[in-house]
C-alpha cells in the first residue's frame, strides 16, 4: 500500500507541537508532539530491554496479548475510524477496511504463530550424514523499524508490525508526519489491551526516519521507490536488512472473452478506492480491440455515478494534500494536451478540500505519463490493443513490477498469461484482493521494492535470524576428518562419501 512522495522529507524538520489538518475541510484533527530525534537511542534501548521478557514469553503468551488487542481493536473501532477520517478525508466506506484488515491478520497469526515458530528439524542430505540431527531455529531480531506512509495510516502501521510482535521482536514505528494521529491511537490499544510496552511510536520527518532506521535490527519501509533507496542505503551502513514495498503501476488486462460487467465494475473500484491512493490499485488498462468500446461505455457508466466526498455516503473521499491532486492533474492535463480524452473528470472542482474527480482516459499511449509514471489518484487511463501478446509486452513495458489483475472468460488462459506478467502478485477476475490473501507474499519486482510481506509463515519469519544446530546422533564417525588420524584414513573416508553422493546424480544425468 504504497505512498507515491516520500515519507522522508527532504528539508525541514519538526519540533514542539503541530497542528494536522483534514485534508478535505480544512479543520483541525488534532495534534502532535514531534519526537526529538536524538532521543530514540535511549526508546530503543528500552525496547531492546523489554525485548528479552517478550520473547521469553513464548508463542503462546505472544498470542494471548496479541488476540487482547484484536478485541480492542474491534471495540473502538468506530474511534479509530472517526479520527482515521479527520486526518485522512477518507470516505467512511474506505476508512472501514483498515480495521477489518489488522483483525483479519491478527486473527490468521494467532492461529498459526506457535507451528510457523517452533524449531524445525531438517532431514540429511545424505544417508551418511544421518548420524547428525539438524535443527534450524527462529531467533526474533530485537528492534524491527517500521516506517509507514499516509495513505492507509492504521493498516500499513501495524500489518507488519503484528507479524514482527508475535516473532518476539519489539516495534520502533514511525508514521508518515501526514498522518500521525491514529498511531498514538493505537499504541494507547496495544497497552490498554494489557500488552508490554514493547510498541513505541515515534514521530517526526527525515531526522526521525533516519535515526529509525540507525536503531533498528531490521528495517520494514512502505513509500516511494525514491525514499526506498535512501532507506536501503542508510541500512546498507549497518548491514541491517531491510523489506521495501514500493511504488507501482499496476496494469489490467481484458481479454475479449472477460465479463466485461464485471471487468468494468472492477476496473473503477480499483481505480479510484481511496481517491487512488493505493499501491495495488488499477493505474492502467489495456483492452482487447474486440469488446474495447463495450468495455469503455461501462466504465464511464460507472464513473457517471461515484459521490466523491469526505465521511458517510461517499464513495470516495479527498487526496492526501494538494501536492497529490497536482500530480494527478498533471498526468491528466499532459495526456490530454498529446491527445487523449477525458470522458468523466478531468479538472479540479472548485472548493476547499484535495479533491480530485474520477477521470476516465481514452485514446492513450506509453508516450504519456499518466500510463508510465505512478500517479495515486482517481484516474482510469485505457488503452485499445490488437492482442493479448501486445498487452502482455506492454504491461512489462514498466519499471515498476508490484501487482496487475488479467480478465478472461477462461481462467487456465489467465493463469497463462499472468505467469507472462513481471510483478509479484496477479488478480485473476479481480482486483486488489491479493491484499486479503495474507498466506501469500506481497513483494514487488523492480523498483517496486524488495522483500515481501504477508506470506504466511514467512510474514512472520522474515523478522527472525535462522540458527542452526547440528547435535550428534552418536558419536560413531565423530571426529573422522581429524588431523589425528591418517591420511589413508581420511582418503578412505573422502572416497566413500564421494561414491555416495555421486549415486543420485549418476542417475538423473542418464
Amino acid at each position: 500500500m504504497t505512498a507515491t512522495t516520500p515519507d522522508i522529507t527532504p528539508a525541514d524538520e519538526f519540533t514542539g507541537v503541530g497542528t494536522i489538518l483534514n485534508p478535505a475541510t480544512g479543520a483541525v484533527a488534532g495534534e502532535v508532539r514531534w519526537t526529538d530525534p536524538a532521543g530514540i537511542d535511549a526508546i530503543a534501548a528500552d525496547l531492546r530491554r523489554a525485548q528479552r521478557d517478550w520473547e521469553q514469553r513464548g508463542a503462546k503468551g505472544r498470542a494471548k496479548a496479541l488476540a487482547r488487542f484484536a478485541v480492542w481493536l474491534d471495540d473502538h473501532r468506530g474511534e479509530i475510524e472517526d479520527l482515521l477520517i479527520a486526518e485522512t478525508g477518507k470516505s467512511a466506506s474506505d476508512a472501514a477496511v483498515e480495521v477489518t484488515l489488522l483483525v483479519m491478520i491478527l486473527s490468521y497469526v494467532i492461529k498459526t504463530m506457535e507451528k510457523a515458530l517452533a524449531p524445525e528439524h531438517r532431514p540429511a542430505s545424505l544417508p551418511i550424514l544421518a548420524i547428525k540431527k539438524i535443527t534450524v531455529y527462529y531467533r526474533p531480531r530485537p528492534v524491527v523499524g517500521i516506517i509507514a506512509p499516509w495513505n492507509y495510516p492504521v493498516a500499513n502501521a501495524l500489518m507488519d508490525a503484528i507479524g514482527a510482535l508475535a516473532a518476539g521482536c519489539t516495534v520502533l514505528l514511525k508514521p508518515s508526519e501526514r498522518t500521525p494521529l491514529t498511531a498514538e491511537v493505537l499504541r494507547r490499544g496495544w497497552l490498554e489491551s494489557g500488552a508490554p510496552d514493547v510498541l513505541a511510536v515515534v514521530q517526526g520527518a527525515r531526522a526521525v526516519a533516519e535515526a529509525v532506521v540507525d536503531n533498528s535490527d531490521y528495517v520494514q519501509f512502505t513509500g516511494s521507490t525514491a525514499t526506498g533507496r535512501k532507506v536501503a542505503e542508510r541500512a546498507a551502513r549497518r548491514l541491517t536488512p531491510v523489506s521495501l514495498e514500493l511504488g507501482g503501476k499496476d496494469p489490467m488486462i481484458v481479454c475479449e472473452d472477460a465479463d466485461i460487467e464485471l471487468a468494468a465494475h472492477a476496473a473503477v473500484w480499483g481505480a479510484m478506492f481511496n481517491a487512488g491512493q493505493t499501491c495495488v490499485s488499477v493505474e492502467r488498462v489495456y483492452v482487447l480491440e474486440q469488446v474495447y468500446d463495450k468495455f469503455v461505455e461501462a466504465v464511464v457508466r460507472d464513473v457517471n455515478e461515484l459521490q466523491m466526498g469526505a465521511g458517510e455516503g461517499h464513495h470516495f473521499g479527498a487526496m492526501i494534500d494538494d501536492s497529490q491532486v497536482s500530480i494527478a492533474a498533471r498526468h491528466v492535463d499532459e495526456a490530454v494536451a498529446a491527445g487523449a480524452r477525458a470522458l468523466t473528470g478531468g479538472k479540479r472542482p472548485n472548493g476547499v478540500g484535495s479533491f480530485y474527480p474520477p477521470t476516465v482516459l481514452v485514446d492513450v499511449d506509453h508516450s504519456m505519463t499518466c500510463m508510465t509514471e505512478e500517479t495515486f489518484g482517481p484516474t482510469l487511463p485505457i488503452m485499445k490493443v490488437a492482442g493479448v501478446d501486445e498487452a502482455i509486452r506492454l504491461a512489462n513495458d514498466s519499471p515498476y513490477g508490484l501487482s496487475a489483475s488479467v480478465f478472461s472468460g477462461d481462467v487456465s488462459r489467465a493463469k497463462d498469461i499472468a505467469v507472462q506478467l513481471d510483478c509479484g502478485a496477479v488478480n485473476i477476475n479481480d482486483v486488489i484482493s491479493n491484499l486479503m490473501c495474507t498466506t501469500a507474499p506481497m513483494g514487488g519486482w523492480k523498483s517496486s521494492g524488495i522483500g515481501a510481506r504477508f506470506g504466511g509463515a514467512d510474514g512472520m519469519r522474515k523478522f527472525c535470524r535462522q540458527e542452526a544446530v547440528v547435535a550428534p546422533r552418536t558419536n560413531v564417525g565423530a571426529g573422522g576428518n581429524y588431523y589425528h588420524n591418517s591420511l589413508k584414513r581420511l582418503a578412505a573416508t573422502t572416497k566413500m562419501i564421494t561414491q555416495v553422493a555421486l549415486r543420485r546424480p549418476r542417475r538423473a544425468a542418464k
